[in-house]
């Protein structure tokens, strides 16, 4: 389908039961592929993303097995860092949450790989983790454009050490080394330089190395501590997290014009970072009630625009600049300077989509500061190939106007059947 356009939706009302947290999914795929033991996985999501790690793993030896609607994965684990495999290239798409760990995994396998992915990807900057890796020892070559995939990693040479890595642009690197660091024989520490961006993130990886028996340590997510020579080892089962990122689409969406959505999978501790949305919607003036296993969301009577630093939910920030079109009043998203080096310059795609909508929008390198329009405008946008970006200008369609969006199989990196949902809690 070349284009999809939503005829104007007076509401959303309705349930919804999300997929599987990307961000969760990969890490649990990998960490059970590194462990010793047998790790069956459930709600795992099944996207692009997904299915980019998941072939990288079976490149790499690991025995997985998948139910037909890949909601389970019985993974047998390889008890420690994988063999070289005899197919050396990877091909990893646009797939971040795969490509960042599975570079920093084989930087510490013995052999030559040719890590790459598709035209997107070639547009988003890996040299901080490239630095890193030979800091620590590890050799790269990158084939065509300097600090950006393709690029050939030897790795075996990796032992641990003591590193320095900037913490603004992306909390991925980081990830990266946190899961691969623990099986070097020797001890590693990472400095931070400038102020961490996306630490809920880093929570994440923090806890599930921790389920599956690694520890790593940091002092206010400036300085972190990895011991060596440890072993990952499967808790058996692991149930993944409906995706929070996933849910701000729905939560936001009943926010606007009355609605109502309840949204199972996902509970008020959740141990993703953008549950957080929640508090920065009831700042709008949304209704929010939240349970362990479900949260409630309605709309109140109007919304209000908010000055508000979204740097610790980058993601779910995009929602609310799609949100703040409904609003009355300014809204300033703040210290969002990693939009910039995402599936693309979300930044940019984002302040051309509301300006096509009426809105007026100025943007700083970080910063980007919208004034709704009195009457959202019909418009087509242009999401540049990102899920995030189609998933967020969808919400305009909760207005008097029809939007028509490019490219609308781009929000199968994360979640494949969104507009089929949504289109099941719209009210017209």
């Amino acid at each position: 389908m070349k284009n999809l356009t939503l005829e104007p939706i007076t509401r959303l009302r309705g349930e919804v039961t999300l997929p599987g947290s990307k961000s969760l999914s990969n890490r649990a795929l990998l960490l059970s592929s590194l462990a010793i033991g047998t790790t069956r996985l459930t709600n795992l999501l099944k996207s692009d993303d997904i299915e980019q790690m998941v072939a990288a793993l079976k490149q790499l030896g690991v025995q997985l097995d998948l139910s037909a609607d890949w909601r389970e994965c019985t993974v047998t684990g390889n008890g420690g860092l994988f063999q070289p495999p005899k197919d050396s290239q990877f091909f990893l798409g646009n797939a971040g949450t795969a490509i960042r760990p599975l570079t920093a995994v084989l930087g510490l396998v013995p052999g030559e790989f040719e890590i790459d992915g598709d035209k997107y990807m070639r547009e988003r900057p890996i040299a901080h983790l490239i630095d890193a890796l030979k800091d620590l020892g590890a050799e790269c070559r990158y084939l065509e454009k300097e600090g950006f995939p393709p690029f050939v990693l030897k790795g075996g040479l990796v032992k641990g050490g003591r590193i320095s890595i900037p913490g603004n642009i992306s909390s991925q690197y980081l990830t990266a080394l946190l899961m691969a660091l623990p099986l070097t024989s020797d001890d590693s520490h990472i400095s931070i330089v400038g102020e961490q961006v996306s630490k809920p993130y880093l929570d994440i990886t923090l806890g599930i190395m921790d389920t599956f028996s690694v520890k790593a340590s940091h002092d206010g997510y400036q300085q972190f501590n990895i011991p060596g020579g440890q072993t990952y080892v499967s808790p058996g089962q692991y149930l993944i997290e409906g995706d929070a990122s996933s849910a701000s689409y729905f939560f936001a969406g009943a926010a606007i014009n009355g609605g109502h959505v309840r949204v199972h999978g996902l509970g008020e501790h959740s141990v993703q970072g953008d549950i957080r949305f929640l508090d920065a919607i009831e700042q709008m003036g949304a209704v929010v009630d939240r349970h362990d296993e479900y949260i409630d969301v309605s709309g109140a009577s109007h919304l209000k625009g908010i000055d508000i630093d979204l740097n610790h939910i980058p993601d779910a920030a995009m929602t609310l600049a799609a949100l703040a079109l409904f609003a009355e009043g300014r809204t300033v998203i703040r210290n969002v300077y990693n939009w910039r080096v995402k599936e693309t310059d979300r930044m940019h795609a984002m302040a051309e989509g509301l300006r096509r909508l009426g809105a007026t929008v100025e943007t700083t390198s970080d910063t980007i500061i919208i004034d709704p329009p009195t009457e959202i405008e019909s418009a087509t946008i242009n999401p540049y190939g990102d899920h995030r970006v189609a998933m967020s200008f969808s919400l305009a369609a909760l207005s008097k106007a029809s939007v028509t969006i490019e490219n609308p199989e781009c929000t199968g990196k994360t979640f494949p059947d969104y507009f089929d949902v949504l289109e099941s809690v719209s009210e017209r």
